[in-house]
């Protein structure tokens, strides 16, 4: 699955626009593609699945509004809240 996150997150960093892949994505990569931008920015995780996936060594902040995250960043994870909104994926 991370492979193709990277794929993904490539994607949208070189283009700038979202990615016709995120359509492709099942619930879970996306969910994962998300969450790993979190990680690389310190986000501490709350949920079992979270802290399963990414552990919480070297986090630093507890809360995902507080994370330093670029303008490509912030709309990468929106590309993919909206796609998941739109297929109702489970939160």
């Amino acid at each position: 699955m991370p492979h193709k996150t990277l794929m993904i997150m490539a994607f949208l960093t070189l283009t700038g626009m979202p990615a016709p892949a995120l359509a492709q994505q099942t619930c879970d990569e996306l969910w994962y593609a998300r969450n790993e931008i979190y990680k690389a920015q310190g986000y501490c995780f709350r949920t079992q699945r979270g802290i399963a996936a990414f552990g919480n060594a070297g986090c630093q902040h507890d809360n995902a509004e507080d994370l330093p995250l670029s303008n490509t960043q912030r709309r990468m994870i929106a590309d993919i809240q909206r796609e998941e909104r739109a297929r109702r994926c489970p939160r």
